[in-house]
């Protein structure tokens, strides 16, 4: 979920001639294609309905190497209605009721939109709108509405229609702004709406399968593990992965620096999480909690989430200079009328300073545990959303072990840590930008890609206030015309008609979900082909960031409870040991510490000779900043296998050609400190 303001767009009028078309829709049901018959088609569509305006069947299977086809949208909320209290999104991606019943605003914005108080927010003016959705939709769905439903479930198909094969539906909440929300309709509970989304979308997946005949036959289906997604590609249907985008993920908020969830806590949040079918999630999002800092918000809205954060957790974010190049967004300074009256009389948002733009919480003990957790449980972390410095300990923990299951979504990290992401074998999507925008980037980062050999995706992070594509304009030199052929070139896809409403995306934007392939279009006009065929390839590449973390096993680390021995052992403090054991003692909460000079090393017996690829170092604040890592197969004769001049302290790993040692020497040249070297834990693997 982004949150970014918008200009609010005018309002169309409703004309009486549209009322009495609108009349003559709702008597029949949406014509299919003449002639078009095959098995996408479904038997029993409600009536009336949307129409998808795509021809032609949809393709299947591989390509010649075997590598699935079609793209993927990394980031979207399909239930996000039933989420901040059930009236913040207003409509629903389905209803047993119809389209009618579907998409219809929310109560408290008829006649007019008098009380749409998060239009207002997030939209500016004074909110107002035509309520009414079918089957006029004289104001709604719009690229710039952000209160209104956008995954209606036959926009969802005209997407797989026009070439998309892999969807994940994130489960999305905040507790805070369902709770200072005017309107609300259930419990603002996180977990109670994360569950109750994942039972809507199995419930989504059985609502499309009862049109095409029964269980498992619709083109919607939930996926459990990468196989299973393939095959689903394979039958030229929609893979769809559940993720979770939650502020306080099993009950982790923290009340004034204060954890409120446990070791235990997170484990059964996960384990039930993986039994609902997640496989992706976000540790925090929008306020900082028990797991980790966030990446600040912007402008206004930047301050409106600063007050949350207080209003949640007692504290306002906090900042520090930045340890290196990557840095956090700067914290919205502008004023935030509206929020700020929540505060309580005498507190005010804070001022910051200028070059101090990382926010100072990181990734705590507890998070440290839930991305172990994540990796135990062969699951995805994504690190959008999460601070500097809460991330770069993220990859320190995944690259520690090897771990590939790392995602960027949309658009929400430093984006100076893409080739990190690719080193670790994980994926890679952008936010849905305009066209413009989005080649340009696609194109800064396309050398990458080639690198790795991997592809793109997309984050149309629909339903999630964040505002999108505006319409670039009839009568710009390189419209999309219509109708046109999807990627693959089977399909013929005209414009979109949902009851009396037909929307283009020359002139209305990305309104709705059913106007991705012609964003896709928009993009090839103004990209060209290149950055669609890396989109293209992108469902093969998610799918094999998938599989890699399925397959991860975690290796064998050959410095556990072996004997070690050093240089020189500090010694102030006759109460606590230092000993050079401390530091293979698989104890994080011990340490080794040397005396207070430069050449000193920490050395390992491992037992026996063994082949020795990687080690990975635990410092302590007493880091060192130029060291090396030597080994031996007879603790006499020692050969460096690694060095750096540039350690920054924290998590390190340290890859070389596999060797074979006994002994493992961490030499230390050049400390980073007034002090000595101290290291937590030291890590001795094959690989």
């Amino acid at each position: 979920m982004r949150q970014l303001p918008h200009s609010r767009r005018g309002f169309v009028a409703l004309l009486a001639a549209l009322l009495t078309l609108a009349a003559m829709v709702l008597a029949a049901p949406a014509p299919a294609a003449p002639g078009e018959t095959g098995w996408w088609n479904p038997t029993a569509r409600p009536a009336p309905d949307s129409q998808v305006n795509v021809t032609g069947e949809p393709f299947h299977g591989t390509d010649a190497q075997g590598r699935v086809r079609g793209f993927v949208d990394a980031h979207d909320h399909i239930m996000a209605n039933e989420a901040f209290g059930g009236r913040l999104i207003c409509g629903r991606s389905f209803s047993e009721a119809g389209i009618a019943d579907a998409l219809k605003d929310c109560p408290e914005h008829y006649p007019d939109g008098s009380l749409a108080i998060f239009d207002f927010i997030t939209k500016g003016g004074d909110g107002k709108h035509d309520p009414v959705g079918w089957p006029t939709f004289a104001d709604w769905p719009a690229h710039d509405s952000l209160t209104h439903q956008q995954n209606y479930y036959a926009w969802i198909e005209r997407a797989w229609r026009g070439g998309q094969r892999v969807l994940v539906n994130d489960l999305v909440t905040n507790g805070v702004i369902c709770s200072v929300y005017f309107f609300k309709d259930r419990s603002c509970d996180e977990m109670t709406s994360i569950r109750l989304q994942a039972q809507k979308t199995y419930e989504l997946q059985a609502y499309i399968d009862t049109m095409y005949g029964g269980p498992g036959k619709g083109w919607f289906r939930i996926v459990t593990d990468s196989a299973q997604a393939r095959e689903v590609v394979k039958q030229g249907k929609l893979a769809v992965v559940l993720g979770v985008e939650t502020s306080e993920p099993f009950g982790c908020k923290q009340i004034l620096d204060v954890a409120q969830c446990s070791k235990a806590d997170i484990d059964r949040g996960l384990d039930e999480l993986y039994g609902l079918g997640v496989r992706s999630m976000f540790l925090c999002h929008k306020f900082d909690n028990a797991l980790c800092g966030v990446r600040f918000d912007e402008g206004a809205l930047g301050t409106a989430i600063n007050v949350g954060q207080f209003l949640s957790t007692g504290t306002f974010w906090k900042t520090e200079k930045c340890a290196g190049p990557q840095h956090d967004n700067p914290i919205g300074l502008a004023p935030a009328p509206e929020a700020q009256k929540q505060l309580p009389a005498g507190v005010a948002v804070p001022a910051y300073a200028g070059d101090a733009q990382c926010n100072s919480r990181g990734l705590t003990e507890l998070g440290e545990y839930a991305v172990h957790g994540l990796m135990k449980r062969k699951m995805m972390l994504e690190v959008d959303h999460m601070s500097v410095k809460a991330a770069g300990r993220s990859f320190d923990i995944l690259e520690s072990e090897s771990y590939p299951g790392v995602i960027s979504s949309h658009s929400w990290m430093d984006l100076g840590w893409i080739e990190r992401v690719y080193k670790l074998g994980g994926f890679v999507a952008q936010y849905m930008n305009g066209a413009e925008a989005f080649s340009s980037e696609a194109k800064r980062t396309d050398t990458l890609r080639d690198k790795y050999h991997v592809g793109y995706g997309y984050g149309t992070d629909m339903n999630g206030v964040g505002g999108w594509p505006g319409p670039r304009g009839a009568d710009t030199a390189n419209p999309v015309r219509y109708p046109f052929r999807s990627v693959d070139g089977g399909s013929l896809i005209d414009r979109q008609t949902t009851g009396a409403r037909t929307w283009d995306i020359n002139t209305d934007g990305a309104a709705h979900y059913g106007l991705v392939p012609d964003w896709l279009e928009d993009i090839r006009q103004v990209g060209g082909q290149d950055v669609v065929e890396d989109l293209f390839r992108g469902a093969e590449s998610y799918l094999t960031t998938w599989g890699a973390s399925e397959q991860h096993q975690a290796t064998v680390n050959l410095a556990a409870g072996r004997s070690a021995t050093a240089s020189t052992t500090e010694w102030w403090n006759p109460f606590v040991s230092y000993a050079p054991g401390r530091a293979v003692d698989g104890d994080p909460g011990t340490r080794w510490a040397s005396e207070w000079n430069d050449d000193q090393w920490l050395q390992v017996d491992l037992g026996s000779t063994s082949l020795v690829g990687r080690v990975t170092l635990d410092w302590e604040r007493a880091y060192g900043r130029a060291y090396r890592i030597e080994v031996s197969t007879d603790g006499s004769s020692w050969q460096s296998v690694w060095s750096t001049t540039t350690g920054d302290g924290g998590l390190d790993t340290a890859r070389f050609a596999g060797v074979p040692a006994r002994y493992v020497r961490v030499h230390g040249v050049r400390r980073g400190t007034q002090w000595g070297y101290s290291l937590y834990e030291v890590g001795v693997y094959g690989s």
